[in-house]
């Protein structure tokens, strides 16, 4: 296990121009190229919240949702909304931020010829299914829903009420875009210009990315260092070795095999607090080895066959909690988050369990395999762990192994193309602190993040009717009514809630996790 280059200097102690309060941080590279709407995973989130601003924030204590750049978005009927953005923002290459520059950016993430794996996050706006058909060429490139009224206004028009919309304008899709992202793609690509307190220095794949404080910045969180180095890890266990040597400042999410020395290693500077993760294990529904009608049976006795509080409590020392529904104690109860909703499916019985897998056909082929990113050393913990519980229920050793990817982008690619044709793990971090972002993108009928391919109708009718809903308490109540045909039909189960962990330099103060579970890299401090 090695680290994905040699690190040349100690504690980031400043890059050639001699800068002295940079942060260097452990990272992995993105699935994709960081497109706002090409990301769906949080190693490239990381550095978007970094490099841009959107309509909205999610503040970095509470996720609670608050307004950025915009200075207004109003509506009268939850379906027809005004935005009105403030004034001042400009990108770092000194072009401003017009009501064009969101306008342009969400047609380019909805038109589906453009492949981005966010695009339906569009999919409420009007005109969404002419840019994206289900089959076919798009009939045509702009979404009839937007239009441009003047340089700070623009207007949305959605295809049905959704009162909870707004408050997901702070994610990455929703980002906006400077001119140069269409006129020179590919140079963008190579040195992504955002609005945001960052700017890329450099960017080398595989390797490193150089974030430099941008001096023109006029958000109200200017950082208070000069700059991140993002530096690839191909294991995570590397990366906190080299934090213990001095040779990184951050590592984000401390894997399983360091968890039991972390307090003692770092004392207090070892960051364990509730995250907005759920960590699951998914079921490929478009295979019919495990789809098939008779196969509920089976999905429901191997979540039995999970033994979560002994996995939590002697692989991750306390820093993740059994899961009992399919969203995350941050939310709270009044955001939707009802502890026990999955109800005995996600409870430990090894007999039950024995029953209800021969009921349901008994594992295809005799066996079955967990795929997971390999690059992430906790991973085959847990997933030796969770095998190990499936094998001693089923009195056979092999009953259930891992099957390891190499990396997580290669990872993420066997699953997005569906290539997987085997249970497979899924850590979801939260877009927004809603419990519609737990629901809609990962189990909805072609949402961006339903790796699984579950299809269910009355979940989809179910979603439908909450987004319409005229309060938020509405809302949540109609959310919890689709989660229950989860419980029914179990198309991942539910593992357990992950905190977010992380560990720092001496060199470093002010360090904490945001309710997403990333570090605050804006306002960590360097002596």
């Amino acid at each position: 296990m090695v680290s994905a280059f040699v690190l040349a200097a100690c504690g980031g102690t400043g890059d050639d121009s001699g800068e002295s309060k940079i942060v260097s941080a452990a990272w992995g590279d993105p699935q994709k190229p960081l497109e706002p709407a090409n990301t769906y995973e949080t190693r490239g989130g990381a550095a978007l919240d970094m490099i841009f601003r959107g309509l909205k924030r999610y503040d970095p204590k509470t996720g609670q949702a608050r307004n950025c750049l915009a200075d207004s978005i109003t509506t009268t009927d939850q379906r027809n909304y005004t935005i009105r953005l403030r004034e001042g923002w400009t990108f770092s290459n000194g072009e401003p931020v017009t009501a064009r520059s969101f306008v342009d950016a969400w047609n380019f993430g909805a038109l589906s010829t453009n492949q981005q794996v966010a695009s339906s996050f569009f999919s409420y706006i009007d005109g969404y299914e002419k840019v994206h058909p289900a089959t076919g060429a798009p009939v045509a490139r702009t979404m009839s829903g937007l239009a441009v009224r003047d340089d700070r206004t623009f207007t949305v028009r959605l295809s049905q009420k959704f009162s909870l919309w707004p408050d997901t304008l702070g994610s990455w899709a929703y980002f906006p875009l400077p001119r140069l992202f269409f006129t020179d793609h590919e140079q963008w690509l190579k040195t992504p210009i955002g609005n945001g307190p960052y700017q890329v220095a450099s960017y080398n794949r595989g390797e490193l990315m150089r974030l430099r404080t941008w001096k023109g910045y006029t958000g109200p969180d200017k950082p208070r260092n000069d700059g991140i180095d993002l530096r690839v890890y191909t294991d995570t266990h590397t990366a906190y070795t080299d934090l213990l040597a001095g040779h990184v400042d951050v590592v984000h999410d401390v894997p399983a095999v360091d968890l039991r020395n972390a307090k003692k290693d770092l004392g207090s500077r070892f960051v364990n607090q509730p995250a907005g993760v759920l960590v699951t294990l998914g079921f490929p529904m478009y295979d019919p080895r495990w789809a098939g009608p008779d196969r509920v049976d089976l999905r429901r006795g191997i979540s039995m066959a999970v033994n979560r509080a002994v996995i939590t409590d002697r692989i991750f020392h306390k820093t993740r909690v059994p899961a009992t529904d399919w969203t995350t104690p941050v939310l709270g109860s009044d955001g939707g988050h009802q502890p026990g909703l999955c109800g005995a499916g996600c409870e430990y019985d090894p007999s039950e369990a024995r029953k209800l897998i021969a009921a349901g056909g008994g594992l295809p082929g005799g066996q079955m395999r967990i795929t997971y990113n390999a690059d992430v050393s906790t991973n085959r913990e847990w997933v030796d762990a969770v095998c190990n519980s499936i094998n001693n229920t089923l009195g056979d050793n092999h009953a259930c192994v891992g099957q390891p990817v190499p990396t997580f982008a290669q990872y993420r690619d066997r699953i997005t193309s569906r290539s997987v044709s085997q249970p497979f793990s899924y850590a979801g971090q939260m877009d927004y602190p809603l419990i519609q972002n737990f629901l809609q993108p990962n189990y909805c009928t072609g949402g961006a993040a339903n790796d699984t391919g579950f299809h269910g109708p009355r979940f989809d009718d179910l979603v439908d009717q909450a987004n319409a809903a005229a309060t938020p308490a509405e809302a949540v109540s109609r959310f919890q009514e689709a989660e229950r045909v989860l419980a029914q039909q179990m198309p991942s189960i539910p593992l357990w809630y992950q905190n977010g962990t992380a560990g720092y330099s001496h060199r470093l103060s002010h360090v904490s996790l945001t309710p997403f579970g990333v570090p605050d890299y804006g306002q960590i401090s360097v002596s």
